[in-house]
């Protein structure tokens, strides 16, 4: 597929609201952000498929933690695909773009020929996981993986652990700008109902997969209703609309809502960003001993590290590290 010029819209998360649907959602567009992540590793096309879904939702889930907050999203399972682990890094000021960053571990030798990237993962959980800064303990929560996505897996969360109907359409893949080598094009759309002071669950358990809870058993017949107007209409977007590039966020909104008050809020914008960093590794490796680094050490003597999210290596001096350092405080091995 042939595809214009770059618009202004590419990596920029746009949150609205539907006001006569009582649903809020973000529409994100994640352009050179993708490509940027799923250059840094060699992945099999399944492997790709779950980082790039992955990234997604982070970004999408992510947009509503405050300044400085940190977002995590964790898959684990006992397929090939082992790990899948994203990072979302909320603007140290407003106005900043957030970052992102993700990566997977898998098994290459146990991977599922042709098998779809879900269908790697086996069974396992969906965490998510936020940081909100070192004075607080993180919140996690954590369901069981569901469905056949990890979108269905993200509904089924905010349905356990919050409470909230929730939908994702996604699309991604591969394309080609005029004249340009092929890079990668993502669109989305979240939609949320807006959360009510007693939600109506009935504690029976759920009808959802496993007994999780489902937008079903958590909505009265009148939010039923709108809820179910609203994702009536995101079924009729296409997936050209979603990625762009001639269509804009806006305008794709009215669109699909124009009866339901779209309204929009300022756009956050997303790129790459990792924040390894030496001093992080030294400071990782600062609890160990000198006999400890020295089941670490090379043959070159020497301590390496690795930064599996940006590829970053490190390449340290071993008597300048751990408890046994000048300046440190340890009482060695």
């Amino acid at each position: 597929m042939t595809l214009g010029p770059q618009i202004a819209w590419d990596d920029t998360i746009l949150p609205f609201q539907l006001d006569n649907s009582d649903v809020r959602g973000r529409l994100l567009r994640l352009d050179g952000t993708l490509d940027t992540i799923l250059s840094q590793h060699d992945y099999p096309p399944a492997i790709e498929a779950l980082v790039a879904e992955a990234a997604m939702l982070t970004a999408m889930i992510g947009q509503t933690i405050k300044l400085k907050w940190k977002l995590s999203l964790q898959v684990r399972g006992d397929g090939p695909a082992r790990l899948i682990a994203t990072d979302f890094y909320a603007p140290e000021k407003e106005g900043d773009p957030a970052t992102i960053r993700a990566y997977a571990s898998y098994d290459k030798e146990r991977l599922i020929p042709n098998g779809p990237g879900f269908e790697q993962v086996g069974k396992g959980y969906f965490a998510v996981l936020i940081h909100q800064g070192s004075a607080n303990k993180p919140y996690t929560g954590m369901t069981p993986l569901v469905g056949k996505s990890l979108s269905d897996c993200a509904q089924a969360y905010f349905a356990q652990s919050e409470q909230l109907p929730t939908r994702f359409q996604l699309t991604f893949g591969k394309s080609t700008w005029a004249g340009q080598q092929e890079s990668w094009r993502a669109g989305g759309i979240m939609l949320q109902h807006m959360p009510k002071a007693s939600p109506h669950v009935t504690g029976e358990g759920g009808s959802g997969e496993g007994g999780v809870l489902s937008a079903k058993d958590l909505l009265a017949d009148d939010d039923a209703e709108n809820w179910n107007r609203a994702n009536i209409l995101l079924d009729s977007v296409e997936e050209l609309e979603m990625v762009g590039p001639t269509v804009q966020p806006t305008s794709l909104l009215v669109r699909l809502f124009h009866e339901e008050g779209p309204r929009v809020f300022d756009p956050q914008q997303v790129r790459f960003g990792c924040p390894c960093s030496e001093e992080r590794v030294r400071e990782s490796l600062s609890i160990y001993s000198a006999r400890d680094l020295g089941h670490m050490t090379t043959e070159d003597g020497r301590v390496t590290a690795d930064c599996q999210f940006c590829g970053a290596h490190y390449n340290l001096d071993p008597t300048t590290l751990g408890k046994d350092a000048e300046g440190s405080d340890g009482d060695g091995a």
